[in-house]
């Protein structure tokens, strides 16, 4: 009789629901915890594998559409060097390369060597995408129904807080070293 006792709890034992385990750093956000905003995949600019923008959930994160053909196009260097001094503070930089103002490469390929070449770009960049008007891709399309404003030229920034609101955007002039620009960026790093 011991043994059929002892059978019987160790089955109710095994069907007892595990304990659920414990997230670990690495571990991907849950859909939950990531923000609409960021509940998008596009392609890496480098090899076109799919990339999840909800990796960057509880980040800061700056958004920029890019070219590499804009008087603009110096902006790079800023923009790495920004996202260089931030990251280790939870700063993360996007690049959307876009031809909406005709004045990016044939390929993406070819922006990727010219963004690593020229600029010694680290920061994150998907592929070649629209970024204004019927055809923007979605992340566009919601930043500029948020904020109000598509952009009208390259390099226009839109700073997302931690919590995935859409704190500013910032027109293509601002560059990555403007006080009004660094002063937002570096409130929504302080906040927790």
């Amino acid at each position: 009789m011991k043994s059929l006792a002892a059978l019987i709890a160790l089955a109710a034992s095994l069907a007892a629901p595990l304990p659920a385990a414990a997230a670990t750093p690495e571990a991907p956000a849950p859909a939950a915890a990531c923000p609409a905003v960021l509940q998008y995949t596009f392609p890496r600019l480098q090899d076109e594998k799919p990339q999840p923008l909800c990796q960057y959930a509880g980040r800061v994160v700056l958004v920029v559409n890019t070219a590499s053909f804009c008087g603009y196009t110096p902006q790079y260097e800023g923009l790495e060097a920004l996202y260089g001094r931030y990251r280790d503070k939870g700063l993360v930089v996007l690049g959307f390369p876009s031809n909406d103002f005709n004045q990016e490469k044939a390929s993406n390929k070819e922006i990727a060597d010219f963004c690593e070449n020229t600029f010694g770009v680290k920061f994150p960049m998907f592929g070649k995408s629209s970024v204004k008007g019927p055809e923007a891709n979605p992340l566009f399309r919601q930043l500029a129904a948020q904020t109000g404003k598509a952009p009208t030229w390259n390099f226009h920034k839109y700073l997302i807080g931690r919590d995935g609101k859409v704190i500013a955007h910032y027109g293509s002039s601002t560059t990555p070293d403007d006080p009004t620009l660094l002063r937002a960026l570096e409130q929504q790093l302080a906040a927790r």
